[in-house]
């Protein structure tokens, strides 16, 4: 059982669970790199027998196999582990450090196995080379590229461990998804995927798509391919986390931007890649996890049910598209149509999905900004996935073309996510609170909220009561009864380990009034008391969600997320050599999957996808 927040430290973790979580990691370690000098001396046969055992099953070689199959096993354990963590701190607050809850361990050992199956993938190979993009690592010794991002993605993701406890002794713990050392464990775990991809390909060499439909199965690629871009849309969702739970700390245009990127990204690089059906088989394997995972966190782990995106109206969206643009003879038109129709039509489906999943929906608030910030999400995602698909299928566009969308692409993101991330508190707002008592032992109280001046907010996203980490969530949306007076519906809680505040975001303000906050010896923070007629001035909510943060200067905390941003965008280069090298190095172009529709014989090579070579 989790301890009580007065006795969980505010910081780093203990002493004693640092030398744990170091000892498992050498400990894996040593017996990982031990297998592969055991398999590279010739010591051992057991990755070779295993390996083509499971390459026998699936029509793959056994260095494409064996790997496959254990980063694929290890994902959906991280991915389980870090929606059930979630949970738990959103439910029970911080922990004490990397293993402090049994969610942690689930994380650890799947981002491992994703870093054991880059090396599998890598030391595997003995007596072929694993296809014409490898890399002589030394003499006798070449290496997949796509075990190479595999393992880059996989330490990347692995080092987000040491450097969050780092994080947390330097400036608290960051109790959100979005500390940069969390978006270290979660972006390695997600783009490990285009490892696997490539990797796939690899496999099957200079073999046609045809041909390696006849040697792997076509059914059997189809559903590895589905399963592999569904990943993809998992592992591009993930972000989301916070606004999944009904608690996210940053302002709402966020949400619809990642929804309509990540659909971008995934989905139509599944259609292009896949053929028909690509893009609907991507999300029906997204839609089968995530809602096994939420039966499984929710009813069978008795935490709160993390919700997700619908995406079939994108991926609707997009396979219409596909059969209406010929997307082989201009594909990176293509993409930039199905980004705007995952931005338009597929955001208009994921409102009004929200109104049924979501305390926090969508409203008149962000209709103008949520939209445009999902026409930007959605074409610049769309492009990037367009780039990955026609690499996986060595079509990629010239160097200077190709080069110039991905840096134009990630640009656009960058500019959406600041524009997301830059909000406001207003000054002279003030909120007095009447508070009448339902139940004293334990308190809950019903809440009427006089907002000051009464013209605030204008037309809010929100205005809502959050109640977290006192063994639960409340997300309690505000009724309107006059001007600036809002009330609740349902009674919140005023005791024990409670965090209890009155929460507003209208546009770029997104402020917070303290309600209640228990006593925490180990920030140190005074009991905030819920009294009767008080009035509260609004503040910042980072003040009141991590309020266990430390102020440890600007500069420290700058030069600490230039470090992490340079360790992200090294990844993000590396993922990109890797899909440029597979595709300008490996053999003749691949045809698109379903020719037929797509590129019917003798047309001339789609513009802008044929590449030099």
């Amino acid at each position: 059982m989790l301890l009580s927040a007065e006795t969980r430290p505010a910081g780093g973790a203990a002493l004693g669970e640092v030398a744990l979580a170091t000892g498992i990691g050498a400990g894996l370690t040593v017996l990982l790199l031990g297998l592969v000098w055991l398999h590279r001396t010739r010591r051992s046969t057991i990755l070779t027998r295993v390996g083509t055992r499971l390459g026998k099953a699936t029509g793959v070689p056994d260095w494409v196999a064996l790997p496959t199959i254990l980063t694929t096993v290890s994902l959906l354990v991280a991915l389980l582990g870090m929606l059930w963590d979630i949970a738990l701190h959103i439910g029970v607050g911080r922990d004490e450090g990397p293993l402090a809850n049994p969610a942690h361990y689930l994380i650890l050992f799947g981002l491992f196995g994703v870093f054991a199956g880059g090396v599998f993938a890598c030391a595997m190979p003995l007596d072929v080379k694993p296809g014409p993009a490898a890399v002589r690592f030394v003499r006798g010794w070449d290496v997949p590229v796509g075990g190479i991002l595999l393992t880059v993605a996989g330490f990347y993701a692995l080092l987000g461990f040491p450097l969050d406890d780092v994080w947390h002794r330097l400036f608290g713990q960051d109790v959100t998804l979005w500390g940069p050392t969390h978006l270290m464990l979660i972006g390695g775990a997600g783009l490990s995927i285009v490892g696997l991809l490539v990797l796939e390909q690899e496999g099957h060499g200079t073999l046609s798509t045809d041909d390696g439909d006849v040697k792997a199965g076509r059914v059997a690629r189809f559903v590895r391919q589905a399963a592999a871009t569904g990943g993809l849309l998992l592992g591009m969702s993930v972000f989301q986390g916070e606004y999944d739970f009904d608690v996210p700390q940053f302002r709402l245009v966020l949400e619809p931007f990642m929804i309509a990127g990540a659909a971008g990204i995934a989905l139509v690089a599944a259609r292009l890649f896949m053929g028909r059906g690509g893009a609907l088989a991507a999300t029906a394997f997204f839609l089968v996890i995530r809602s096994g995972i939420a039966l499984v966190v929710g009813p069978g782990f008795d935490e709160i049910v993390p919700m997700f995106p619908l995406y079939l109206g994108s991926a609707i969206v997009v396979e219409l598209l596909a059969l209406a643009m010929d997307p082989a003879r201009r594909p990176l038109v293509f993409g930039a149509v199905a980004g705007l129709g995952i931005g338009t039509v597929g955001h208009a489906t994921e409102a009004g999905w929200t109104h049924l999943t979501q305390d926090l929906s969508w409203g008149s608030d962000i209709l103008v900004e949520g939209t445009l910030m999902a026409i930007a999400g959605g074409v610049a995602g769309s492009l990037l996935g367009t780039l990955l698909a026609l690499g996986l299928r060595r079509r990629l566009p010239r160097p200077k073309v190709a080069r110039s969308v991905l840096l134009a692409s990630l640009a656009v993101l960058a500019v959406c996510v600041t524009n997301g991330l830059i909000a406001t508190v207003p000054d002279d707002t003030t909120a007095t609170f009447a508070i009448d008592d339902v139940e004293t032992d334990p308190r809950t109280a019903d809440i009427t909220v006089q907002l000051d001046p009464a013209d605030f907010p204008d037309d809010p996203a929100w205005v809502q009561i959050t109640a977290w980490q006192g063994q639960g969530l409340v997300v309690e949306p505000l009724e309107r009864i006059g001007e600036g007076e809002y009330r609740t519906t349902e009674p919140v809680p005023l005791h024990g380990d409670w965090k209890t505040l009155l929460r507003v975001h209208d546009g770029r303000v997104l402020t917070a009034f303290p309600i209640y906050l228990p006593e925490d010896a180990a920030i140190p923070a005074d009991e905030i008391v819920a009294e009767d007629g008080m009035t509260r001035e609004a503040i910042p909510e980072i003040d009141i969600l991590q309020r266990e943060l430390k102020d440890s200067g600007g500069g420290l905390w700058a030069l600490a997320n230039l470090v992490v941003l340079f360790c992200t965008l090294a990844l993000i280069a590396a993922m990109s050599w890797g899909v440029g090298r597979y595709s300008r190095r490996a053999s003749a172009a691949e045809p698109y999957p379903d020719t037929p529709a797509d590129a019917p014989d003798g047309a001339p090579a789609p513009t802008g996808s044929g590449s030099s070579r």
